[in-house]
């Protein structure tokens, strides 16, 4: 038994909308997305879900579950393991009813969220995980506040966000242990970062050695390296690197913009975590606030370079703060079209550019095309025509992940 979704409009990821479109779904197969009068007969069994507009499940490229319901490095490493899993349990469903149904994750527990999601005990989107975040003694995913001996045993104790690691020897190390745990990517620490307490969001982070060898070693298990970078010098070391993507990029400039176009690299900026630690001020702290103040202006000239230069854009939103924020993720979207992007190219890179941040491990996923998984979200209007549906859950009417509704207007 197939199942049908007749739309409006027919948004396919990449490409030209469709005006009276068709998808049809075969488990977790597309088995055609076009025209309705184009479409293959239905079958006796089959069902027919009829919406004003259909497009591909979305995909959160820069993504955490971590469960911390405030922002503090030093509370998700020593608040109760078992009550952040829990948090993390229902920020899974939320990015899942919003219409995210992939997240690569760079950084959190989503090595151990995958396989129960995969199993079906609990909901949520796919998901891609790199595990721990690879990191220098003193960089952006130490945490600085913390006995150093304490910090570098949270990895090997569970706690699935930090991997401090240090000289050829320890990058290695560090890098075959995600690889070990079934990381799909390497997320590092290529600059310092707002949250973190002692160093400076502009500075690089690793050695050039360092980021070399990890990128190669990452590159013989054919796995790409996402690089945290803010500052111009670990973007420009990163990319000389050989880094697949690019996070944050707050100080990206002309010169960088055209390396990512000659490497080829993907930017995943995160223009959402941005606006969102400007309005953090009560909650953050001060060090934190003082610094995400800085990068805020710079941030917003460094997408628009890469906008204007055709950087390839990837949506990422950073959240990490469990609680409502999650299930706002297509904000991101609404703040790329802000900067320049046009609509259409902006729900590409919520869509079919998402897969692509995975390098060598990208599903076939992001687009309405036969063979691809059957992940597919319909509006209540056609998001071209009306971008209030950006960042509102409740505007996302179906989802369906492997084919199988997951959200419809009576459940969810």
């Amino acid at each position: 038994m197939a199942l049908r979704i007749a739309a409006g409009t027919l948004i396919p990821g990449r490409g030209e909308p469709i005006a009276d479109g068709l998808v049809v779904l075969n488990g977790d197969n597309i088995v055609y997305a076009g025209t309705a009068v184009g479409a293959p007969p239905a079958g006796p069994d089959d069902s027919l879900t009829r919406v004003p507009a259909v497009m591909p499940g979305m995909w959160e490229a820069h993504g955490h579950f971590v469960g911390s319901p405030i922002p503090d490095l030093e509370h998700m490493a020593t608040a109760d393991p078992n009550s952040l899993v829990a948090r993390a349990t229902a920020d899974a469903a939320a990015t899942l009813d919003a219409g995210v149904t992939s997240v690569r994750e760079v950084g959190g527990i989503g090595l151990s969220l995958k396989p129960v999601i995969d199993e079906g005990s609990i909901r949520g989107p796919r998901i891609y995980a790199a595990g721990s975040i690879l990191s220098t003694t003193g960089g952006h995913a130490d945490i600085h506040g913390l006995p150093l001996d304490f910090v570098r045993s949270l990895d090997d104790r569970g706690f699935r966000f930090s991997q401090i690691c240090d000289g050829i020897e320890g990058v290695l190390v560090g890098t075959r242990k995600q690889l070990r745990r079934g990381a799909t990517h390497i997320k590092i620490c290529a600059s310092g970062g707002v949250l973190s307490e002692l160093d400076h969001p502009i500075h690089q982070q690793f050695s050039d050695e360092e980021l070399k060898a990890i990128v190669d070693e990452a590159a013989r298990a054919e796995r790409i390296v996402a690089a945290h970078c803010h500052g111009k010098p670990g973007i420009d070391a990163a990319l000389r690197a050989g880094a697949g993507t690019i996070e944050h990029g707050s100080y990206l400039d002309e010169e960088s913009a055209q390396m990512m176009l000659d490497t080829g690299a993907i930017l995943v900026p995160t223009r959402f975590v941005i606006d969102a630690l400007l309005q953090m001020e009560d909650s953050l702290p001060a060090y934190a606030y003082r610094k995400g103040v800085m990068v805020a202006d710079h941030h917003a000239m460094a997408l628009k370079t890469a906008i204007a230069a055709g950087v390839k854009i990837a949506m990422g939103t950073d959240i990490f703060v469990s609680g409502p924020l999650y299930g706002r993720n297509s904000l991101e979207v609404k703040l790329l079209i802000d900067a320049g992007m046009a609509p259409l190219d902006a729900i590409e890179a919520a869509t079919a550019n998402g897969p692509d941040t995975l390098g060598p491990q990208a599903p076939k996923s992001g687009q309405l095309v036969a063979g691809y998984q059957a992940d597919v979200i319909a509006f209540d209007v056609n998001p071209l025509e009306d971008d209030t549906v950006w960042g509102d859950p409740d505007r996302v009417t179906h989802v369906w992940k492997a084919g199988v509704p997951t959200k419809t207007p009576g459940i969810a």
